[in-house]
């Protein structure tokens, strides 16, 4: 096959694995229980009297699932490619594959699609259950194939993009946050193209008509509009541009993945010789004194001159040049010499590690988060970008109230809202890799049969957490300290807020290390922690959607959510608690849903001290249940022995 015994293998494998099954019949069930809700809250709330409303009812619902379809094939293929590649790399199975006869687009290509093959039969599972939607009628066959057609080929680009960056990256929270950045960049840069910031036109074609080519979101949009053409054109002619667009973004990252595999690995920090100049000749330099004291000191047992070899002009040579060069040498051998006799104190060969010696504080753990670089050298790029999102979030605020003076809450949640959900997917991030790269690296056992205590582990893990993403949790506040400053919520409002957002920031890391601790899978544990915490803003934006599209009292629509808290409580707990089952954490399981219904409800009504109590409740309650676990059942989490 051309996409090579990688992608074959997976093929093969994925129906052994139960999971695959259940993970299939999970998604087909989830949209079932999406439609269902929408019934009920639609026949709780209005008068279904003719055809027509069948109609109204089917075309809403197309509205709600295409794009909500379309927001986790996008999420997932990026996340799972990205960190499927980037497990290779940290367990170091990914030399093996390029020590193989296995060419540059078989491994790229093998890999890509075996790490969004389940996302692939989710999309197959979702065609019958469109299929039925159009039977309830306002929807017509070519927008569901349309629909299907644009989600396809944006996955597909996602998943590229996750693979490429992997590939290019060497850790995996780099991997992962990097990939989310440059989707949120994208898909917002021709989000504000498609509104006319930078121009109505560009080389003679509308930027709105580029930015539905060029972005799988507003391509969407355009895809389920209904046309209606004259005889001989074509049906699917609002997609040909998007579909164009994406196949060209899917091929050119593939290529650039293709070209330069081998360049990207091995990276700089396993390649042999890939020391600095002057560490190369400071260790030659010290190789040619040992080799000269050796030789004076067995020319001085056995009373016979040292006889002039070529090692010994080497060496000679060596220390000429060293007279010459004394700042590259000499100041750091110092500490090798003993100044009375002149001998050599140690053989820097035989050292734990290059370098000098830096003191360790009492918290190891911590210490190696803090003042390594346990992440990658480059972690600064990151930072960059978010600042630059940061950056544009902070303009358009600027701009909303320079043209409102008192804009409405969804209007300033526009803006703000995107960098508060990137910030916690980010921290998030950072939480369960500080756990799976632990174990990828083999250092995880080192830790657990050590004198660290569990409270060392688990605090140093989250404290590292936070001081690395201290500028991801500081930016988004000071936007909402700057709403709060123009006097757009009160004073009362925004202390709710900043509490509200510190416990939703120490939940998301709590549940980023509760995952990494029990799931020994990288790419488990990834999709697992990061899935819970997308569900939970997914699931309230599309909760806060069938509210707003079927109008009613919020007290008849409670019967119909009660299946989607009671399906969301038992998702949660199989995340969290079904490895390591606590009676805790299965009532924060089964009592965040509701609370956060009830938070929707009384923000729409405008109670917003409700929300502050529910939220903070309900997030604190499920954050204590996690941490407790953790630290003082340490032993049973981590797997380090085995309980009933």
């Amino acid at each position: 096959m051309f996409i090579g015994p990688v992608f074959t293998r997976e093929v093969t494998i994925a129906p052994r694995r139960d999971r695959t099954f259940v993970a299939r019949a999970v998604y087909g069930g989830l949209l079932l229980l999406l439609i269902s809700t929408a019934w009920l809250v639609m026949a709780g709330t209005q008068l279904i009297t003719d055809t027509g409303d069948f109609s109204r009812f089917g075309m809403n619902l197309f509205r709600l699932i295409t794009p909500f379809q379309l927001v986790l094939m996008l999420f997932f293929s990026a996340v799972l490619s990205a960190g499927a590649v980037a497990q290779e790399k940290d367990r170091k199975t990914l030399l093996l594959l390029l020590l193989t006869r296995l060419s540059n687009s078989e491994l790229v290509l093998g890999k890509l699609l075996a790490s969004i093959l389940e996302v692939l039969l989710f999309l197959a599972i979702s065609v019958p259950i469109f299929l039925m939607m159009a039977l309830l009628g306002g929807i017509s066959y070519p927008q569901i194939i349309k629909g299907l057609l644009v989600t396809l080929f944006g996955m597909l680009a996602c998943g590229s993009v996750g693979s490429c960056v992997a590939l290019w990256r060497e850790k995996t929270f780099q991997a992962v946050s990097a990939t989310v950045l440059i989707l949120v960049l994208w898909l917002g840069f021709w989000q504000v193209t498609g509104y006319g910031v930078f121009g109505s036109r560009w080389f003679g074609y509308s930027t709105r008509a580029i930015a539905e080519a060029m972005s799988p979101w507003l391509g969407i949009f355009a895809a389920m509009k209904p046309v209606v053409v004259s005889s001989g054109a074509s049906l699917f002619a609002q997609i040909y541009p998007s579909i164009a667009a994406l196949s060209v973004i899917t091929l050119l990252v593939n290529l650039l993945a293709i070209a330069f595999v081998r360049v990207w690995n091995p990276s700089r920090e396993v390649r042999i010789g890939a020391a600095p100049e002057e560490d190369t000749w400071r260790k030659e330099a010290v190789e040619a004194r040992l080799a000269r004291e050796a030789q004076q000191r067995r020319s001085a047992a056995t009373g016979i001159a040292a006889v002039s070899n070529p090692y010994e002009d080497l060496t000679h040579n060596l220390f000429a040049q060293e007279a010459e060069h004394p700042d590259k040498v000499s100041s750091d051998d110092q500490e090798l010499i003993d100044p009375e006799t002149g001998k050599m104190l140690m053989d820097p060969k035989i050292s734990a590690a290059p370098g000098k010696v830096r003191p360790v504080w009492d918290n190891p753990i911590i210490w190696r988060e803090i003042r390594t670089k346990a992440y990658g050298r480059r972690a600064l790029i990151i930072r960059g970008v978010y600042f630059l999102l940061f950056v544009m979030s902070a303009l358009a605020l600027h701009g909303l109230f320079a043209v409102n003076a008192s804009p409405t809450i969804s209007q300033i949640a526009g803006p703000l809202l995107p960098m508060l959900v990137l910030s916690m997917i980010l921290v998030n991030a950072q939480a369960v890799t500080s756990l799976t790269s632990e174990r990828d690296g083999g250092t995880f056992t080192l830790l657990l049969v050590s004198d660290i205590s569990p409270k060392e582990f688990v605090w140093g893990k989250l404290g590292g957490t936070f001081y690395n993403m201290k500028e991801i949790i500081i930016l988004p506040l000071l936007l909402c300290g700057y709403v709060w400053y123009l006097g757009a919520i009160s004073a009362l409002n925004a202390l709710f807020l900043f509490v509200g957002l510190a416990i939703l920031y120490f939940f998301v890391a709590v549940v980023g290390v509760h995952i990494g601790m029990q799931y020994t899978n990288t790419r488990s544990a990834v999709a697992t922690s990061l899935g819970v915490v997308f569900f939970l803003f997914i699931g309230i934006a599309t909760c806060i959607w069938i509210m707003l599209a079927f109008s009613g009292s919020f007290e008849s629509q409670l019967q119909p959510f009660l299946a989607f808290m009671i399906g969301g409580g038992v998702g949660l707990y199989i995340a969290l608690g079904l490895r390591n089952p606590s009676s805790a954490i299965a009532l924060a399981s089964f009592i965040a849903p509701p609370a956060t219904f009830y938070a929707i409800t009384s923000f729409l009504l405008g109670q917003f001290h409700w929300v502050f109590f529910s939220i903070a409740g309900a997030y604190a309650f499920a954050t204590i249940a996690m941490l407790i676990p953790a630290i003082d059942e340490f032993d049973v989490a981590t797997g380090r022995t085995t309980a009933d």
